[in-house]
């Protein structure tokens, strides 16, 4: 077995860890006040490929990317369901589209 951990793996355990964070009861979702809407224009949103409409996610460069994921059923998405824009463990600070993706996405089970 290799002791080598992989830039996905390693993304994936972090993005794993800290959904297991946010779910600790009695851990609140910081307030909205202070946060701004994400575009993909934001060096953050760049790197992870974030769109704030899934449907035009070009599928030739995002191959994980399957017809149905968004952010409003990604488990890095937080907030009050309903809400439009929500905050995400991804972006700090920041509000996402709910109709959005990027590449961070996990199924929420």
């Amino acid at each position: 077995m290799s002791d080598i951990i992989s830039r996905r793996n390693l993304l994936g355990r972090a993005l794993v860890a800290a959904a297991a964070v946010a779910a600790v009861p009695g851990v609140e979702a910081a307030e909205p006040a202070g946060y701004t809407h994400l575009t993909p224009t934001d060096p953050s949103a760049a790197a992870l490929g974030y769109v704030s409409d899934a449907t035009k996610v070009d599928g030739a460069k995002y191959k994980t990317y399957k017809a149905g994921q968004q952010c409003a059923n990604c488990l890095q998405l937080q907030g009050t369901v309903g809400d439009p824009w929500r905050p995400c463990i991804l972006y700090p600070k920041k509000l996402v589209n709910v109709n959005g993706w990027c590449s961070g996405y996990v199924k929420k089970a």
